[in-house]
């Protein structure tokens, strides 16, 4: 066989982990690597977080699955948890991101096709660079062909406009649009938050003409900006949000928060998942939450992420012809190159054991354990200026 058991739809590098650390990953040859990554933001608690582990070994001890077809007292504690927390009055659980996304794209198209809704509004305008998954809606609501090659036709009902720009968002609405699908700040697409007026001005258009206002929070979401859900950020309310990555802490899950009146189309048999709210899931879930959704956690990331910011700023000056800028809230930033960032991504990893992400603008993601203290900090530029002194920028092809 020419092919191999894992099918090849990833790049995958050298570094092999078998073991989690607090903050570092350990291969299988035993080389410790200083995890800023967080597997793409998601490891929120680290790779050895006492309450999540116990919480997740008590449940598997306990009960794993049943299916939707029963009452879920685990579920119900984990979406009080989120509805006490958040603005949303509802929420259904997903197994990730794009379950999520699928999930708030049904809802915001269900609202219009309520019996008293307006049944042409079934388009959402989304924004260039956005990623929101890997499933047939979720690429069809991004704009990005690198992900459209192969799959092509793409599904209807979605209608791209730049990213942080209101008055393009303004000049699409038509009497198809139901609604609005933005990342506060985009991951993928290099770390780039959406100005206040662009977050507000969505808002009041949605109010004015009757949409839903969608929010993306998979990865900005879950206190990786030092707010728990990045729209707090702007002040606004949105109509519903997909969550996930951090939400389960490295266990699969995600979910789709709503208010009442935005879910008002999501009735019985309109939405199901098999393992969506599975008792182990929301045993994790309920750790993460105990353990980051309270103003002392929060407050922590707010002061980690603004010290580590503001060194970075001083750092990039050191190297003016590799750096630009640094953006992004709380430990969720981003450093964008003059060059390509991909190979220098590459090279933190492969020689100096530094785990980051490459993004999209050339923008290198630094997303850590939101557990970090000072050790990882200082760690972390101990690798990167070792890193940054030695690269030797790729000969132009």
């Amino acid at each position: 066989m020419s092919i191999p058991p894992l099918m090849p739809v990833y790049p995958r590098c050298g570094v092999r982990p078998v073991k989690g650390d607090h903050c570092h990953l350990i291969d299988e040859d035993g080389t410790r690597y200083l995890d800023f990554a967080s597997g793409i933001a998601v490891n929120l608690l680290g790779h050895s977080h006492e309450g999540l582990i116990g919480a997740i070994q008590k449940q598997a001890e306990t009960l794993m699955h049943v299916s939707n077809l029963y009452g879920s007292p685990q579920g119900e504690k984990l979406a009080q948890m989120l509805v006490d927390k958040t603005f949303a009055d509802t929420v259904f659980f997903t197994n990730s991101g794009a379950e999520a996304v699928e999930c708030a794209i049904k809802t915001a198209r269900a609202f219009h096709q309520h019996e008293d809704g307006e049944k042409a509004r079934t388009e959402l305008i989304t924004f260039t660079s956005a990623f929101h998954g890997r499933t047939m809606a979720t690429i069809s609501a991004s704009n990005q062909a690198k992900m459209h090659q192969g799959f092509l036709p793409l599904l209807e009902g979605f209608q791209y406009c730049e990213f942080d720009d209101l008055e393009a968002a303004r000049a699409m609405i038509g009497p198809q649009t139901a609604g609005f699908l933005v990342e506060p700040i985009q991951g993928e697409g290099g770390i780039r938050p959406a100005s206040q007026e662009f977050m507000q001005g969505l808002r009041d258009l949605a109010d004015e003409h009757g949409l839903m206002l969608v929010l993306d929070e998979v990865q900005c979401g879950v206190a990786r900006t030092g707010r728990l859900y990045a729209h707090e950020l702007y002040g606004i309310t949105p109509d519903i949000v997909a969550t996930a990555k951090g939400i389960g802490g490295g266990f699969p899950l995600g979910a789709c928060m709503a208010t009442e009146h935005a879910a008002r189309g999501m009735t019985f048999g309109t939405h199901g998942s098999t393992y969506g709210g599975n008792p182990l899931a929301m045993a994790a879930g309920t750790a993460v939450l105990e353990a980051v959704a309270n103003d002392e956690f929060l407050e922590s990331v707010r002061d980690k992420g603004a010290r580590l910011k503001t060194r970075l700023e001083q750092f990039i000056g050191n190297y003016p012809d590799l750096f630009e800028l640094v953006r992004g809230e709380g430990l969720m930033l981003g450093i964008k190159m003059k060059v390509e960032s991909r190979p220098f991504f590459q090279h933190l990893r492969d020689t100096h054991q530094l785990l980051t992400v490459a993004a999209g603008d050339n923008t290198l993601r630094v997303l850590p354990p939101l557990v970090i203290g000072d050790a990882e900090i200082d760690e972390f530029f101990e690798k990167l200026s070792a890193g940054a002194a030695d690269y030797t920028m790729p000969e132009p092809a």
